[in-house]
């Protein structure tokens, strides 16, 4: 197999809830296959993304950050919105977390009237409401995949993503109340409004990341532990007394 190069950006702001564990659970994985080297690179805000240099990254990650971190890493990104862009039509991973994936959609619209362009990848936008705190649970499907997790949010997305998304919803919302498609996806840019460890929760979207990266059959760290939460988990979640928000 050879080397998985791990790239996250920014973890220094975009490290909310503790996503970043997603990738270093991920690396853990990734471990217990003995085929597979790791090379880990952090990404600083005022550095240069090593994805603008190089074609040999298998995952770049970017977790939820605060609002004004948006701006910041929204500003640091600009200059390689055409190198995005390219990489996601080459089949590049990207897998983003929270609201790190509204960087990339047309603007941020704020509740004082101010509009921020995002990279405008996606077209979609935000809105943010920053006294209306949204937080549910979200039992979807992915790739005949059950997925299960958590949104705790000040901001939706609103704009059509029927053909760009990246889980169909079970129970729950979507990108926005009311919606029934959550996410983002473009090839292999996979972004969601999912909090905390996504990979963690969820064993067999691991496995599909790591497939993604080319590791034929994949093996989990701690995969009998992890599977035993989810499979817990997953009953609770299809349970129609569990209340979701």
């Amino acid at each position: 197999m050879g080397k998985i190069v791990i790239e996250v950006l920014y973890p220094e702001v975009a490290n909310l809830y503790g996503d970043l564990f997603n990738m270093k659970y991920l690396k853990q994985c990734f471990e217990v296959n003995p085929e597979v080297t790791v090379e880990w690179i952090e990404d600083e805000l005022n550095g240069k993304p090593a994805f603008a240099s190089r074609d040999d990254i298998s995952v770049i990650y970017m977790g939820p950050m605060t609002e004004y971190s948006q701006e910041l890493v929204i500003e640091k990104l600009l200059p390689y919105k055409d190198r995005i862009n390219e990489l996601i039509e080459k089949g590049q991973l990207f897998l983003m977390t929270g609201n790190a994936m509204e960087i990339f959609e047309e603007r941020i619209e704020c509740e004082d009237g101010r509009k921020i362009a995002g990279l405008g990848i996606f077209p979609l936008y935000a809105k943010r409401k920053m006294f209306q705190r949204y937080n549910s649970l979200l039992l979807g499907e992915m790739e005949n995949m059950k997925i299960v997790g958590f949104k705790s949010q000040f901001t939706h997305t609103y704009g059509n993503n029927e053909q760009e998304y990246m889980i169909q919803t079970l129970r729950g919302d979507g990108i926005h109340p009311g919606s029934k498609l959550e996410g983002m996806r473009r090839n292999n840019f996979l972004g969601t409004y999912l909090l905390g460890p996504v990979l963690v929760l969820n064993p067999e979207l691991t496995k599909y990341v790591m497939r993604l990266c080319g590791v034929e059959s994949p093996k989990l760290a701690f995969e009998e532990e992890t599977v035993k939460a989810y499979q817990i988990r997953l009953k609770e979640f299809e349970d129609e007394k569990t209340t979701l928000q």
